[in-house]
């Protein structure tokens, strides 16, 4: 299954975080905070958006920031995945 978002829409995948921090202790999942920087799956066409043309600044492949608790988390395939609004990408990441 493909998941082609719409308008201003990005598809994201989170990135695995570190399981144990720099002084070498282990995290457990219920510590774990969602990580913040991810991989971008797919992008939608842009458009029109609250009046305003909204051209998509980043492509599929791009490692990005997003806002800490934006978007909707959604599983497809035992995939976990996060549609957001291309405004509540922060950065890429080079």
């Amino acid at each position: 299954m493909t998941i082609k978002p719409l308008a201003d829409n990005v598809v994201i995948k989170a990135l695995e975080s570190e399981e144990t921090t720099k002084s070498g202790i282990v995290l457990t999942s219920a510590s774990k905070e969602k990580p913040q920087i991810a991989e971008v799956i797919a992008v939608g066409p842009g458009g029109m958006v609250d009046g305003k043309e909204v051209g998509m600044t980043v492509k599929v492949g791009d490692k990005v920031i997003a806002a800490k608790y934006s978007g909707t988390d959604i599983k497809i395939d035992d995939n976990e995945y996060t549609v957001l609004h291309m405004a509540d990408i922060l950065a890429v990441v080079e």
